[in-house]
């Protein structure tokens, strides 16, 4: 278990956070909980709410092929890539950065960091972050900026890479 897990929103004021009913449909669990992520995944949600991204990185198990296409010899261990017409919001945008103790935690998916409480959660600090850009910069990440995320998504999806695919009904639609 993870020493500290985290929530990111765009709202100063949270106190508390209360078990909510799965954000979608398709998240894989039922009932009311809370949501965080992990320490090396916080990256994946340091963006606009709603802004939608392909997010990946290479396994141990990743084919050096989809390796080699997908993260076109990058540095950074991580890749996340958002739509242009979003770059705006991201440059403007403020978040906050909600740390939780994990002791009422409990992860359902390691491939992606995401964790869930089933009782309320009091924040033992929050966090405001100013430059997104800057905040990425700190996690091991390379943003990539398209017109279109859709041929990358489906190479994604087809590739022996983990990926998180985030907020995708906010795209632009399929060209």
């Amino acid at each position: 278990m993870p020493d500290a897990l985290f929530h990111i929103s765009d709202r100063p004021d949270i106190a508390r956070f209360d078990p909510r009913p799965a954000p979608v449909p398709d998240a894989g669990q039922s009932g009311s909980m809370v949501w965080s992520i992990d320490r090396e995944h916080l990256h994946n949600y340091l963006l606009p709410r709603d802004c939608p991204r392909v997010t990946f990185y290479a396994l141990p198990e990743s084919a050096p092929d989809d390796i080699a296409r997908l993260m076109c010899y990058s540095s950074a261990s991580h890749i996340v890539v958002i739509e242009s017409r979003w770059l705006p919001a991201v440059l403007r945008e403020r978040l906050y950065r909600y740390e939780f103790a994990p002791d009422s935690f409990t992860v359902v998916d390691v491939g992606a960091g995401y964790y869930i409480s089933r009782v309320p959660v009091i924040p033992r600090s929050v966090t405001p972050i100013d430059d997104l850009l800057s905040e990425l910069t700190q996690h091991d990440v390379e943003l990539r900026v398209m017109p279109s995320l859709w041929k990358l998504y489906d190479a994604v999806i087809g590739s022996t890479l983990q990926f998180s695919i985030i907020r995708m009904r906010n795209a632009q639609p399929r060209p």
